[in-house]
Order: structure tokens, then sequence, then C-alpha cells
């Protein structure tokens, strides 16, 4: 229940963050800006101590952890790859093109508009 209520209370201060923004449209833009960001922290820093929040977290770092786990490709394999990439989409659209043109021939021919 105290989950509830702490992830109510946040969305409610980012509501009133936002319309605090607004309200105060004659104040210069950073203080504006400034003021929602620090309601927004203030927020997230509540949201973050319900149990939703502290799972969000642990999956954060459990991602971040497995991404360091990840091995990246050498700067040699990722420029063959990409090459290989550009020269099959080359071959492809001129098999394409020449399918293209191959069809549009044939339906000149068919309808008698071919000279």
């Amino acid at each position: 229940m105290a989950d509830k209520i702490k992830l109510t209370l946040a969305v409610l201060l980012v509501i009133a963050g936002i319309a605090g923004f607004y309200h105060f449209a004659d104040e210069a833009l950073l203080y504006r800006v400034l003021g929602l960001l620090a309601v927004v922290g203030v927020a997230v820093a509540m949201a973050a101590t319900s149990q939703p929040g502290i799972n969000a977290w642990n999956f954060g770092r459990s991602a971040v952890l497995e991404a360091r786990k990840s091995v990246w490709p050498s700067r040699r394999e990722t420029t063959q790859t990409t090459l290989m990439v550009i020269v099959m989409v080359a071959l492809i659209g001129i098999v394409l093109w020449l399918f293209d043109m191959f069809l549009l021939w044939a339906v000149k021919l068919i309808t008698g508009q071919g000279g």
C-alpha cells in the first residue's frame, strides 16, 4: 500500500511541476526549467524508494552488467561487414532494376504499346 502512495505522490508531483512550469510563464525559462528538473528529480527519488522503483533500478544494473559481457566486433570486422552490406544492397538494387525493366518491356509488348 505504501508503494502505491509513493508512486501516486510522485506522479502528482510531476503533474504539479508541469503545471507550475506553465503557471509561471512570466518568469525566465532557465528558472522554470531548473524548477521542473528539481521537481522531477524529487519525484524520481520518491518513486525509487518503492519496490517497483527498486526492481527497475536492479533491472537497469543487470542490463549494464550483461552489456559489459558482450563481445563487440573489431574495427576491421565492422568495416568488412559494412562494405559487404553496401555491395549486397547495390547488387540487389541492380537485379531489381533489371527485373523492373523486363516487366516494363513485357507489359508494353503485351499491351501493344511497345515500339
